[in-house]
């Protein structure tokens, strides 16, 4: 009577812990995929001005292998669940091809290009004369103060804005082709990924001199 019991309060006690279980969403990041969509539309959309899809020229990239799946586990004598559910995203295989193609088709992303493309020259002689430089989350920012009027002020502005569009859309994308849904929480998750590898391909293409900050907040010139 009493082992039934026990075993009665046991099962209750499990299916309340799972009943009370946190889902945590993580989502898969095609850094490396991610990196060569932006420089494919950098090439496309900012530097040649072209607005086609630039999916077909850019190079396909290997999909990233899969983390494993850690679960955080009660006690081994209690029946084996995991305390902290975890769902994962479907992990499909997003390459640089469909990630630009999904890009390129957001009119919100052709209109930060045309814009961007049309601040490139002014905003490459400020970072050439280290008005400017070049954040980790690949934005711009003033650091010779001095020199920065409020003309070139709303310059800054409005390329970052741009930038933003990109980094979120990007984000967007990354969701998408997961078949992940959009909301803030899984946003939130790709947002951080997003802009750091923007940063990383801005950072590749600055010019010698320009003035850039690493990941770990520091400032060096290229």
């Amino acid at each position: 009577m009493k082992r039934r019991l026990l075993k009665a309060l046991t099962a209750v006690a499990c299916f309340a812990l799972t009943a009370c279980a946190v889902i945590t969403v993580n989502v898969y990041f095609p850094e490396k995929a991610a990196k060569e969509a932006y420089k494919s539309l950098d090439d496309m959309l900012l530097k040649s001005g072209e607005k086609t899809p630039p999916g077909e020229k850019a190079p396909s990239v290997a999909p990233v292998p899969p983390e494993e799946k850690p679960q955080s586990m009660l006690f081994n004598e209690l029946p084996r669940f995991a305390l902290v559910a975890v769902a994962y995203a479907a992990e499909a295989e997003v390459d640089a091809d469909a990630l630009a193609i999904e890009l390129s088709s957001m009119p919100e992303v052709l209109k930060a290009y045309d814009d961007m493309r049309g601040r490139l020259p002014k905003l490459n002689a400020l970072f050439a004369n280290g008005t400017i430089g070049l954040t980790n989350q690949g934005l711009v920012s003033v650091r010779d103060k001095a020199k920065a009027t409020p003309q070139y002020q709303a310059l800054v502005t409005a390329e970052n804005q741009s930038r933003k569009t990109v980094v979120t859309s990007m984000a967007k994308a990354i969701l998408k082709l997961n078949k992940q849904k959009e909301t803030k929480a899984a946003l939130d998750l790709v947002l951080g990924k997003a802009a750091s590898t923007f940063a990383e391909t801005k950072r590749d293409a600055a010019q010698p001199g320009w003035w850039m900050q690493l990941p770990n907040g520091n400032w060096v010139q290229k």
